[in-house]
């Protein structure tokens, strides 16, 4: 083992020196760091000194613990794990793309009467977006009075929990979770903890006061397709009502194309909405629109402020003619009816082979319990499907595979669910 040169008497003062070299590249990702007694030794403090030190730094992220294998400099926070490479000629049903003949059409004629385009006078956020989306809070019984615009969900969270989360403190999430919001809580040091989903949609906790936030979803959860039941959302907020220091997180991302609207929620002190237009309007307009209590939304645009300054208002006023335009020529309820479709015949395609999915839901995505994943993977690619394993989404739920409807047609979906149950009732190889 190598000789650390640290000055250090305590733990703090270990954790400065370890956190500082770390993020000088002193000490590189996947270095091993000494055992707890050597480096007790070497710098003449207890172990126990030494092990407090590393238990706050693997809190953090920053380095990580295998047993006999030791503790490591944790590898930087990636995207990459997430993907699934499909080969060619596959059918994508692992990329988890909207289908873009259900998105509105572009209209030229509107982009022509915009005129010029602003300086740096005319920052902020756009009244006719504004407009449009408190008409949607009201149908969806959720205040308006502090808006605000930001560059998708994943912006809009990163900011909040930068604001109201401490490196190394807890969030819950579901479980399995969003790949995104994985890397970004690991990017900032912040401790998933996992909340499982069934099929009414993320189970209620119990009390933890040590919990910074709480980070959910409420329709047509991704990767499962889960919808929060009323009774499921009431027990949250109620939670919410007895640790309100906690920020609560209600991810809208399926919006106008819901099954259902919203219940009444009896909302907490600490509360934010985010609504992103993506899959609704087009994942390239990298809009939402957030509404929360007073203080969050003020302090997220404060934050704003200081990096970006704001989000394009001629993206801002094209998402906002977009959306009242697919209201008015029913293009949100095509796809939702469409998406229902395509998922419905799915599920009765596959129960009628004689397998049940535990979470029928909503949406654009489809969560299969597999036994083994690479092998279903290989499997339906075989028979031309490309669809996305789960491990990704996965923190301690079992094994299974997410299938994407983006891509799939309804006489399509007859076929998928033949070869599904052909590829998980195939026989085993035989070693002789």
């Amino acid at each position: 083992m190598s000789t650390y040169y640290i000055k250090a008497s305590n733990a703090v003062e270990i954790i400065v020196s370890l956190e500082e070299q770390i993020r000088l590249g002193v000490l590189k990702p996947g270095e091993s760091l000494p055992a707890i007694r050597e480096l007790a030794q070497q710098i003449g403090v207890s172990p126990n000194t030494v092990a407090t030190a590393y238990a706050k730094l693997r809190d953090a992220g920053l380095v990580v613990s295998d047993g006999r294998r030791g503790t490591t400099v944790a590898l930087p926070p990636s995207h990459g794990d997430m993907l699934t490479e499909l080969p060619a000629g596959l059918i994508d049903l692992a990329s988890g793309n909207v289908d873009g003949n259900l998105l509105p059409p572009l209209n030229a004629a509107w982009l022509a009467e915009q005129g010029s385009l602003t300086g740096y006078d005319a920052s902020g956020d756009a009244s006719c977006l504004l407009e449009v989306a408190r008409r949607w809070l009201t149908k969806e019984q959720l205040p308006s009075a502090e808006m605000g615009v930001f560059s998708g969900t994943l912006e809009a969270i990163a900011i909040a929990l930068r604001l109201r989360v401490t490196p190394g403190a807890r969030v819950w999430v579901e479980d399995p979770c969003w790949p995104p919001l994985l890397a970004l809580l690991a990017g900032l040091r912040i401790k998933p903890v996992p909340l499982p989903v069934d099929a009414h949609g993320c189970l209620v906790p119990e009390p933890d006061k040590q919990v910074m936030a709480m980070i959910l979803t409420l329709h047509a959860h991704n990767p499962t397709g889960a919808t929060l039941s009323e009774e499921r959302l009431n027990a949250m907020a109620a939670l919410m009502q007895q640790q309100p220091h906690t920020l609560f997180i209600l991810d809208g991302y399926w919006g106008p194309i819901a099954d259902q609207p919203l219940p009444k929620l009896n909302l907490p002190a600490n509360w934010l909405y985010i609504l992103s237009v993506s899959k609704f309007l087009g994942p390239d307009l990298r809009v939402a629109v957030v509404s929360g209590s007073a203080a969050i939304v003020a302090d997220m645009r404060r934050q704003q402020s200081l990096g970006p300054r704001w989000v394009s208002l001629l993206l801002q006023k094209l998402a906002a003619h977009l959306w009242l335009e697919s209201e008015q020529n029913k293009v949100l309820s095509y796809a939702q009816q469409s998406y229902a479709a395509r998922r419905a015949t799915l599920v009765r395609g596959l129960a009628d082979l004689g397998l049940a999915i535990p979470i029928t839901g909503e949406g654009l995505h489809v969560w299969l319990p597999v036994a083994d994943e690479a092998s279903t993977l290989q499997a339906l690619a075989a028979k031309g499907w490309g669809v996305q394993a789960g491990r990704p989404f996965r923190l301690q739920s079992p094994p299974a595979i997410r299938i994407s409807l983006g891509n799939l047609t309804v006489d399509e979906a007859g076929v998928l669910a033949r070869d599904i149950v052909s590829s998980l009732h195939r026989p085993k190889r035989s070693w002789i």
